[in-house]
């Protein structure tokens, strides 16, 4: 089941993505990924940028009750970029 209140999509997927990944969600369930996806900009823009701890960590907080609508919006294929055990 899904726990957390906001969706957390990273405008950088190449820092902070990487670190939650690596170092959270390995400990947590054993795996971590990353990901990367276009979302249409139109919905995004509803949403505001938020620095989360750092200067440089940025991302976007999506509330658990527009999930379907985010979904909705994601364009093309979701990649996987990493993997982490």
């Amino acid at each position: 089941m899904w726990e957390r209140q906001v969706a957390k999509p990273d405008p950088d997927v190449s820092g902070y993505a990487t670190r939650i990944a690596r170092d959270w969600n390995v400990k947590a369930s054993g795996v971590g990924y990353v990901t990367r996806f276009d979302v249409d900009k139109r919905f995004l823009d509803s949403y505001e940028v938020q620095q989360a701890g750092g200067q440089t960590i940025l991302e976007y907080w999506i509330p658990a009750e527009d999930l379907d609508e985010f979904n909705a919006h994601i364009a093309g294929l979701i990649e996987v970029v990493a993997e982490f055990r």
